[in-house]
């Protein structure tokens, strides 16, 4: 199993730790999981009165739980599944959470995982290169969104581990945004970026639109535009999203 696929699963140990400690949400955002590239990690929101959370370490690729007083940390390499459910549960009780962890994912992933599946991820090389693509897709949303006057948290939704924002126009269009980037899929077979657009909850076509300097559009299942996101800098990613978001206004 490549590196990117141990991430993905790995990331679930802290979408389950939101479902069993924060309060549900319809939309599941209480599962999703913030990037922080200053240590290369993603995290919970904070989980409990102390602002426990629990974070993957791309670096080494640990889990480390933390609190305003204490943190426990276990090096994913060679454990297996029920040893890493395990952990996350006996260190939760450390930290004095007053319901207990659970493993239960409420959506398909890509990959099969039993209690005996061992992490085998030791290419520090792959998961610094995934760590700085992240941050790249972080920036460039960011600028993105300062630039357009938009307002929406950053967040790696654990289901499809795509990074991403949508946000509301402020134009009274009763248009809304969702960009990103994501990883390969149906639409790529790379890391991706992309922006789409709604009104209510249908998506807007793109096949009357112009060409784009950078990225196409595709109108076929996915209604956006998309651009390879592997050796694009930030520069380039965040005009793409302005050039695609001022077709939608108009």
């Amino acid at each position: 199993m490549d590196t990117l696929a141990q991430i993905h699963l790995a990331s679930q140990y802290l979408a389950t730790a939101g479902k069993s400690f924060l309060k549900e949400r319809s939309d599941d955002s209480h599962t999703n999981l913030g990037f922080f590239p200053e240590d290369n990690t993603l995290r919970t929101w904070p989980l409990n009165d102390k602002n426990a959370y629990l974070s993957l370490r791309y670096d080494d690729f640990s889990l480390e739980w933390l609190d305003n007083n204490k943190r426990k940390q276990i090096s994913i390499n060679g454990k297996s599944h029920n040893e890493i459910t395990a952990w996350v549960a006996a260190t939760a009780e450390e930290f004095d959470f007053s319901k207990s962890y659970q493993y239960h994912l409420h959506y398909e992933l890509p990959y099969e995982i039993d209690d005996n599946f061992i992490f085998d991820c030791k290419s520090n090389k792959e998961l610094e290169k995934l760590a700085k693509l992240t941050e790249l897709a972080q920036h460039a949303i960011d600028t993105f969104l300062k630039k357009e006057g938009l307002t929406s948290t950053i967040r790696v939704w654990p289901h499809h581990f795509d990074i991403g924002a949508f946000a509301e126009l402020t134009d009274n269009s009763g248009k809304s945004i969702g960009l990103g980037m994501a990883i390969p899929d149906s639409v790529m077979d790379k890391h991706y970026f992309y922006i789409s657009a709604y009104k209510g909850h249908d998506s807007l076509e793109t096949d009357k639109f112009s060409e784009l300097s950078y990225g196409e559009w595709q109108n076929n299942g996915f209604k956006g535009a998309v651009l390879d996101a592997i050796a694009t800098d930030e520069k380039t990613a965040t005009n793409f999203f302005q050039e695609a978001f001022a077709c939608f206004k108009t």
